[in-house]
């Protein structure tokens, strides 16, 4: 998957200036689930039937719909400005739209 890499790279990169307070609360959550994204594409590759691989792609996708959200309430509490969150909007459309042709 071509921009995953960037793209976990990227969701650990874009809250380094989130507010201090949210070190531990929304700064944590969106790195841990963009390397569940990464951990489930992994370990679906490795299951022998499609419809386990497919689960684990239909939970990775799962993961990347909640980061977008995280990355809407981060907007909205302009903690980021849009033009910031542009190139990470980018991996994330394209991690998604490889995800579902995973899973389709």
């Amino acid at each position: 998957m071509k921009n995953l890499n960037e793209f976990v790279l990227e969701c650990d990169s874009i809250p380094k200036d989130f507010p201090r307070e949210e070190r531990f609360a929304m700064v944590q959550q969106i790195r841990r689930t963009a390397l569940s994204v990464h951990l489930n594409i992994a370990e679906g590759c490795s299951r022998k039937s499609e419809a386990e691989r497919k689960r684990f792609f239909e939970i990775s996708r799962a993961s990347v719909i909640e980061i977008d959200t995280a990355l809407d309430i981060a907007h909205e509490l302009k903690y980021k400005m849009q033009e910031e969150l542009k190139q990470l909007g980018i991996y994330l459309v394209s991690t998604f739209k490889q995800l579902t042709g995973l899973i389709s």
